[in-house]
């Protein structure tokens, strides 16, 4: 089965105005030629709808993609950002379940579920994030926590949902610490992972189904990591920010 590459770049709370229109306008211009792989950016909330403008205005392909969002349709959450909203900016993709949000923000299972439910029903591309942390793994926890996390996070998930699902196996030891699984660590996690689809969803949906991995993922180790028959592109962090380096790594995926 051959699968697309997806590359995601994700922002995290960094950039101001000009430092994002100018990171977004970079990516878009680099990988305008010689990139095979489909690739998305994920800016802070208040800088969406000018990069919308900014990325609609050269034609790019880049995918616009928020980092977050709420489950709810509308109503009294303050602070919450609906799916309607980010369609509303541009946004045809997010990201649900990041570590940042399960370890640092405390989200649990059911509400990543219900976020990931609403982005798909809404209509976006939904790359739900697993992985476990560095105790988990060195109990050999790894398989255990990604099926836990993925089959939780899955639940009312639909065989029309998954033209639209991404999945990203983020190791949270090797985030943003310059640490990465090798690229046999990252195919047998993948391997599993693609299994539980398997088992949730059948062989042939889960076959088209694409595993990004997600853990200091650079220029220098993309290529090594993507040459792996499961890894199915790269959720970007620190790199994501260096437009230079960024573009390196979406042409490893589809070069």
């Amino acid at each position: 089965m051959t699968r697309t590459p997806i590359i995601g770049g994700n922002w995290k709370m960094n950039t101001d105005r000009a430092a994002g229109l100018a990171l977004a306008k970079a990516v878009a211009a680099g990988v305008s030629t010689g990139t095979k792989s489909e690739v998305a950016i994920y800016p802070p909330f208040p800088y969406l709808p000018l990069i919308s403008e900014a990325l609609c205005a050269t034609g790019s392909q880049v995918i616009l993609g928020a980092q977050d969002v709420y489950h709810a349709e509308k109503g009294a959450f303050t602070g919450e950002v609906s799916v309607a909203m980010l369609k509303d900016v541009g946004c045809r993709a997010v990201l649900t379940g990041h570590s940042e949000r399960r370890h640092v923000l405390h989200e649990g299972d059911d509400l990543i579920n219900m976020k990931t439910l609403a982005a798909l029903n809404g209509g976006l591309i939904c790359t739900l994030c697993v992985g476990e942390t560095l105790h988990q793994r060195e109990v050999n926890e790894t398989d255990h926590i990604n099926e836990r996390q993925l089959r939780a996070g899955l639940r009312g998930v639909t065989a029309a949902h998954l033209d639209r699902l991404v999945i990203a196996y983020e190791p949270v030891w090797a985030i943003g610490t310059g640490k990465t699984a090798t690229p046999a660590d990252a195919q047998n996690a993948h391997s599993h992972i693609r299994a539980v689809l398997a088992d949730l969803f059948g062989n042939d949906a889960a076959a088209k189904i694409r595993i990004q991995y997600g853990g200091s993922v650079t220029a220098a180790n993309a290529a090594e990591l993507m040459k792996q028959p499961e890894v199915d592109g790269a959720l970007v962090g620190g790199a994501s920010l260096k437009p230079d380096d960024f573009v390196a790594i979406c042409k490893a995926a589809g070069g």
